[in-house]
């Protein structure tokens, strides 16, 4: 257990010898969260990135990911041939 320093305004600079040994990288995100008992808590954020998408992208994606008619019926006619198979 290290002893750290409340700074001025809060801060607190944790040892560098403790973010290593638990694999933090030094500008990770931290989740901070206290206990009933007054214990702070510091967990490692989870960051994903996420995609936002226009209307537009999202018809383009729909319509790339169509079957075209031509092989949907293909498709129905080789099912119907081989019979209703599950």
């Amino acid at each position: 257990m290290e002893v750290v320093k409340l700074g001025k305004k809060g801060q607190v600079t944790i040892p560098r010898s403790i973010l290593k040994s638990l694999g933090i990288p030094e500008d990770a995100p931290l989740l901070v969260d206290t206990t009933p008992d007054g214990a702070i808590v510091l967990r490692q954020a989870g960051v994903f990135p996420i995609e936002l998408y226009t209307e537009q992208q999202i018809r383009e994606y729909e319509a790339a990911n169509t079957v075209p008619a031509a092989l949907e019926k293909r498709a129905r006619a080789l099912v119907k041939k081989r019979g209703n198979h599950k």
